[in-house]
């Protein structure tokens, strides 16, 4: 029997990738979205070439791969540039996860994604939905201190995300990160637990 897919988010700084980690330390299998970005994007791929077209030569870095940072800045300067972008890389993207997940065999593997609430394609391979949240005032220190950012940068990102009210108005289950690591962890072993027992994402 194929897996059932559990959609994991929450926004920026909320610890969705160390609460993935653990999943994944119990032999839950997952693709992450921004990870299956970087692929598409890594040299040699069309996708990158259509960058390059776009932004000039500028947008990479030395060794030909692209400079992550200076296309985050073009982007959220420009609405249109990220839309733009956006319609290019989601159905690559799309793709990408579609294939490391049919890789799966552990009951259940998730889709880890900043954006699952924004792209209606990601959120309709999930069964169910995990969001991890956190308060904004956390979101914000939290990546000011792990990026080395200013909090304008920031919040120009929480902007270009879903809201908190709006990504737990998708969730089935909340883990509430506010806490630390220990905490976290033991979370995600409860609800992981929680997961075995489940048929297809729903109660048997």
């Amino acid at each position: 029997m194929k897996p059932w897919i559990l959609g994991l988010t929450g926004g920026i700084g909320s610890g969705k990738s160390a609460a993935a980690s653990h999943f994944a330390s119990l032999g839950v299998h997952l693709v992450d979205a921004d990870q299956a970005a970087r692929w598409v994007v890594e040299p040699g791929r069309p996708a990158l070439a259509h960058i390059v077209d776009r932004f000039g030569e500028q947008i990479l870095l030395d060794d030909g791969a692209l400079n992550r940072a200076a296309l985050r800045t073009r982007i959220f300067q420009a609405p249109e540039e990220r839309q733009w972008l956006e319609q290019l890389l989601h159905p690559l993207i799309r793709t990408e996860i579609r294939s490391v997940l049919d890789e799966a065999r552990s009951p259940y593997a998730i889709l880890v994604s900043p954006l699952l609430v924004e792209s209606t394609a990601q959120r309709e391979m999930a069964r169910r939905v995990l969001v991890v949240d956190v308060p904004e005032q956390v979101q914000i220190h939290r990546t000011m201190q792990r990026d080395q950012v200013p909090e304008e940068q920031v919040r120009a990102i929480l902007q270009a995300q879903a809201s908190r009210e709006e990504r737990l108005r998708h969730a089935h289950d909340v883990l509430v990160n506010d806490r630390d690591l220990a905490w976290l962890q033991r979370e995600v072993e409860r609800l992981h637990e929680f997961y075995l027992t489940l048929e297809g994402g729903q109660p048997q």
